[in-house]
């Protein structure tokens, strides 16, 4: 299953939300040297109830739009 997302790194809480047509992940992890992608993949695990490895981002590492992979769905 591949999902497109909009990642805002920083926040006061981390929450899912869908507005518009599009998912928005609120983190409160930096985006500093992979945290915020490492929070991301910890977020996605547990909404889908899946093993942090069958998860991969596969396009926007370094920006805030990014297109994940998650195996098994």
């Amino acid at each position: 299953m591949k999902l497109e997302l909009k990642v805002i790194p920083g926040a006061k809480r981390t929450m899912w939300k869908e507005e518009g047509g599009v998912v928005k992940v609120y983190l409160t992890a930096p985006a500093l040297e992979g945290r915020a992608n490492e929070a991301l993949i910890d977020v996605l695990s547990e909404h889908f109830g899946v093993k942090r490895s069958t998860i991969e981002i596969v396009k926007g590492l370094k920006s805030r739009y990014k297109i994940v992979n998650i195996l098994g769905l």
